[in-house]
């Protein structure tokens, strides 16, 4: 089988597997490595060091897995269907809104799954080969690579924005040794003069088109920041408790989306609609075991206890909220109770 018949094959069997599009592209990433480099210079990662100690393996695949010639790269649709509506939620302050990726089964695990089951078909009808899969597990710049694989291109906001299916969806990777067909770079970027993305940005986290300071981003001030948030930005998180999708809800291009077909990605324990009390109320066990198998529960208990914290000290003043949060104040928790305490301090 020469290397075109493979590639074409390679496509072919990403689709049987779930992937809503596969492409193929090089390991050369240029000027994608400057634009990081910039971006770690200016702090714009905030406390997410593992962006840094990577060094340039980030951006160069072949440091990361030496004798990769060629990377697979894929896109899974994950909006559930028969959720509501992220709007309904948004609105009504005494909810809890959790980003729509985390709704249901850790994508992690199920997407590394199908990539291995895609290398093994590829094993099999081509013999051994060198590959890795990846996941969101390991420096890997995946929006580049995927759009270098003819994926989409790079939106204002960052994310990637495929044409005919906006960008409610993940990326994965198989780093190969393979001599592939190479697809064509997504050609342009098509967000034109709009800048909604930029404007709707609860924290102006979004400073110009593609300049996002991650320090000021609600996802990374509500998951991957473990420590305090800090106090200018808790009144505008309002309810988004895990995560924040502003920017993808007005996207004009997501008319296009695609609401998933994989059964592992609908909504579990009804986490599309829950109210900020009932979350807040959630025991250790609890958490645990309502976010088995879940992306929610890498965040930990604490962090989660502060982000609802957070939502409760935005939501409408009621005598349960504020008799839920004075329960808290003596928290072993040092992050808790201070959270708890600024936000009964907004319902005085």
């Amino acid at each position: 089988m020469n290397n075109t018949q493979l590639s074409q094959k390679i496509k072919a069997w990403g689709t049987e597997l779930g992937f809503q599009q596969t492409g193929i592209t090089t390991t050369e990433l240029k000027e994608d490595e400057a634009y990081l480099l910039n971006w770690l210079s200016q702090g714009r990662h905030g406390e997410m060091h593992y962006m840094e100690i990577h060094g340039t393996r980030r951006s160069r695949p072949v440091e990361l897995i030496p004798g990769t010639l060629s990377v697979i790269s894929v896109r899974m649709d994950y909006l559930p269907p028969s959720s509501t509506h992220p709007m309904q939620v948004l609105n009504k302050p005494e909810l809890a809104y959790i980003s729509r990726y985390a709704l249901g089964r850790d994508y992690h695990k199920l997407m590394r799954q199908r990539l291995q089951k895609l290398a093994n078909k590829i094993e099999n009808e081509f013999g051994q080969f060198g590959y890795r899969c990846f996941v969101d597990s390991a420096p890997v710049l995946e929006k580049a690579l995927a759009r270098n694989a003819g994926l989409g291109w790079i939106g204002k906001h960052s994310n990637l924005i495929n044409p005919k299916a906006g960008s409610w969806f993940f990326l994965g990777e198989i780093y190969t040794d393979l001599p592939l067909d190479i697809d064509d770079v997504f050609n342009g970027e098509h967000c034109g003069s709009c800048e909604a993305c930029i404007d709707i940005c609860p924290t102006r986290a979004i400073t110009g088109p593609m300049q996002l300071d991650a320090r000021r981003c609600i996802s990374y001030l509500t998951i991957e920041l473990h420590g305090s948030i800090p106090i200018e930005y808790r009144k505008l998180i309002g309810n988004r408790v895990y995560g924040c999708d502003d920017c993808q809800l007005i996207c004009p291009w997501n008319k296009f989306a695609q609401n998933t077909e994989e059964n592992d990605f609908r909504v579990r324990h009804g986490l599309d609609v829950p109210t900020l009390l009932e979350l807040f109320n959630w025991t250790e066990t609890e958490f645990l075991n309502k976010t088995e198998g879940s992306a929610i529960r890498r965040i930990g208990y604490e962090s989660w206890v502060r982000n609802m914290a957070v939502g409760l000290g935005n939501a409408p003043g009621s005598q349960e909220i504020r008799l839920a949060l004075s329960k808290r104040l003596d928290d072993p928790s040092e992050i808790i109770r201070e959270h708890v305490k600024w936000a009964l301090e907004q319902h005085h």
